[in-house]
């Protein structure tokens, strides 16, 4: 059977074999942690298997598509499942290693190492002091976390516009990850704006110049990795309020962590800003997450103390064994 014209054959049984291994994992636990943020995690992986035992591609691109939306937007909006993890960046502002902790009330982090160096204890004291004045000042709590609401918001905003935005199109021959050789079958999308639609927002403008491709995981259409360049610049307000060059580049990879709880684990932005008619801003960050692990679900104080009592990570000293 081929998957699409010109593709090389890929057997059902393969197929059926990569989705009953990721069935038997999640039911093993198979590296997983706490219960699925998403409701019936376990039909869609039922219902995931039953259409590959037909057809995988015999649902239409676009369908495909609108299914890994709706996931992302429950992702973005997830209320019952909550983890600790550290997340390692570098960008403008440096390599920074840092822990977080998801609450209820929203995620607040603390800073553990600057330039692949544990901090020193001034730098300690000045992180104790911001997660200190946190906990004495509910309004600083609200000032830090309503950025990331506002975040959310924009994300969930601009992630319900793309079914719309974009043509989809299965990718020809179905090019699988060479880094997950083992994992369960994914189906590859390329996608581009659609010429006939209008951005309803300022911000939406963006999707315009995006194209890509996506890798959907086939048993749940949850998105595992996405590539998207800009292959044209963008104007914001006639290029009086920002300009996006062409040739931006974003990667963006996501993992289940959580039986059915998937997280961002790796992103990667290349793009380039004008503001304002004056200002060129270039903005390279490449952000890993890693070392993720359940907790009970927590209100932002406790999730600060619990940061507060995370010893700094130890490094060697130069010369040492």
């Amino acid at each position: 059977m081929k998957l699409v014209p010109g593709a090389p054959s890929l057997p059902l049984k393969d197929l059926q074999m990569a989705t009953q291994r990721f069935t038997d994992d999640r039911r093993r636990g198979g590296g997983s942690f706490r219960a699925s943020r998403l409701l019936g995690f376990s039909l869609l992986a039922f219902a995931g298997a039953h259409v590959l035992a037909q057809d995988p591609l015999s649902i239409p691109a676009h369908q495909v598509a609108e299914d890994a939306v709706g996931n992302e937007i429950k992702l973005i909006q997830f209320d019952n499942a909550y983890l600790k993890y550290r997340v390692h960046t570098r960008d403008a502002k440096g390599d920074q290693l840092r822990e977080v902790v998801e609450s209820r009330d929203g995620t607040v982090a603390r800073v553990l190492m600057r330039d692949d160096r544990p901090l020193t204890p001034e730098e300690d004291a000045e992180e104790h002091l911001r997660l200190q004045q946190m906990l004495d000042s509910p309004a600083a709590f609200q000032k830090h976390i309503q950025k990331d609401q506002n975040g959310k918001k924009l994300a969930v905003d601009l992630i319900r516009l793309l079914p719309e935005a974009m043509v989809y199109s299965y990718a020809p021959g179905q090019p699988q990850r060479a880094d997950k050789p083992h994992g369960p079958a994914e189906l590859v999308l390329d996608f581009k704006p659609d010429p006939k639609w209008n951005p309803p927002t300022m911000a939406s403008q963006a999707l315009t110049g995006l194209e890509g491709r996506c890798w959907i995981e086939a048993g749940t259409h949850h998105l595992a990795r996405l590539e998207a360049h800009l292959f044209q610049g963008v104007n914001f307000g006639f290029g009086v309020l920002a300009h996006l060059f062409p040739g931006g580049e974003f990667v963006l990879e996501q993992e289940p962590v959580s039986d059915g709880r998937w997280i961002v684990d790796r992103f990667v932005e290349h793009v380039t800003v004008r503001a304002m008619m004056i200002k060129t801003i270039k903005q390279d960050t490449d952000l890993v997450a890693s070392e993720f692990a359940p907790i009970p679900p927590m209100g932002y104080q406790d999730a600060i103390h619990l940061l507060l009592t995370s010893p700094l990570p130890w490094v060697p000293a130069a010369g040492s064994k």
